[in-house]
């Protein structure tokens, strides 16, 4: 005759962190502008408004000492970019508002585009991460951002067209 023992369920919180164990509760987009990012950050939304979660809105800016060197005010223009790009998300927000409700946030890294998606999702603790397709030809030789993500294998990676 076996006997059988019931495990009893742990009283106290897990401290360890666990993506996305009852859905994802954060949902990063990278956004930069182009149509390709801005189409991701509308199905990053609608993800998030349909699984309740929080959507962070993330544009990695540009570290270029070599456009410096030839007058070019980069921090200024990457800046810009923030900006317009947080603009955009809030009257996006307000048209929709009522309908289309979901609790975002915006966040600026620095560095290369994939450095600080890395970075973003580790420090907001990313349950799944959105990107654009590239719209760029070089990257189906090298690899885009949207490849070296989806090889990290650190988290579900969708990739919009």
């Amino acid at each position: 005759m076996t006997e059988q023992h019931a495990q009893q369920p742990s009283r106290e919180p897990s401290q360890r962190f666990e993506r996305g164990t009852d859905g994802p509760k954060v949902v990063l987009v990278g956004v930069d502008g182009s149509e390709s990012s801005l189409r991701a950050a509308a199905y990053a939304g609608g993800l998030a408004r349909r699984q309740h979660a929080l959507l962070a809105v993330v544009y990695v800016q540009p570290v270029m000492a070599a456009g410096a060197a030839f007058g070019v005010p980069v921090a200024e223009t990457t800046g810009e970019i923030a900006e317009d790009l947080v603009a955009q998300i809030r009257e996006a927000a307000e048209r929709t508002r009522g309908i289309f409700d979901v609790r975002w946030e915006f966040h600026t890294f620095h560095g290369d585009p994939y450095t600080g998606l890395v970075k973003a999702a580790d420090e907001l603790k990313a349950d799944a991460v959105v990107v654009g397709a590239s719209e760029q030809a070089g990257h189906r030789i090298v690899g885009s951002v949207a490849v070296r993500l989806v090889k990290a294998g650190r988290w579900p990676v969708t990739v919009v067209p």
